[in-house]
């Protein structure tokens, strides 16, 4: 959903890429200082039930993700190996965000359904992301779907700031149990586009 704005923010870290490149930093740094300070600021601030921070910093640090893209490009040096590193770097991120607010719920936020719902997010955010790299592997698209990665970071950071700014945890719950259900849905999505391009391929015996 958020795919129409990549070019804007693309702009505007611009002039971040360039002076990085200048300074001699590697695409593949930014990727592996994103995905450290991601883990780092999720694991230290969520649990804790510092919401509000933990969710501007992964916010913030997620900019990386498009940073060591546009970096690449601008030297042209987009490699197979940096868009392997990038996307498994990414789901590693992402699991340990949404483990962070697990452990939030084990905590301050005191919920057994709260933790679960975290959990279902983990798992179809993962599946979100594994069904379109199986896809396209197998000569399959499936870039479809309506909760993407940068849908579920910001869903899952307005519900964290709401859920603090109130002091209401249900708040974080509702939003994760929308994002959640929203993520299936984009499985499922992803699961029949190849289906049908599967059984077409079968019909024309390609």
């Amino acid at each position: 959903m958020l795919e129409h704005i990549r070019g804007l923010v693309t702009t505007i870290i611009s002039p971040v890429a360039r002076l990085l490149l200048r300074l001699g930093v590697s695409p593949d740094a930014v990727t592996l200082v994103g995905t450290v300070a991601t883990c780092s600021a999720a694991l230290w601030f969520a649990p804790r039930g510092d919401l509000v921070v933990a969710a501007l910093s992964v916010t913030l640090f997620a900019l990386f993700d498009l940073l060591d893209g546009t970096m690449a490009r601008m030297s042209g040096r987009v490699s197979m190996f940096g868009a392997f590193l990038d996307s498994t770097l990414d789901r590693i991120a992402d699991a340990v965000v949404f483990g962070a607010v697990i452990l939030y719920f084990a905590g301050p936020g005191d919920s057994m359904f709260g933790a679960a719902t975290a959990l279902w997010c983990l798992v179809t955010g993962v599946s979100t992301s594994y069904a379109r790299a199986k896809a396209e592997s197998l000569g399959f698209t499936a870039r479809v779907g309506i909760m993407e990665r940068a849908d579920r970071l910001v869903l899952l950071g307005i519900s964290a700031i709401a859920a603090q700014l109130t002091d209401e945890p249900l708040v974080l719950i509702w939003g994760l149990a929308l994002l959640g259900a929203l993520s299936s849905l984009t499985v499922a999505q992803r699961i029949w586009v190849v289906r049908r391009q599967a059984l077409e391929r079968a019909a024309t015996g390609a």
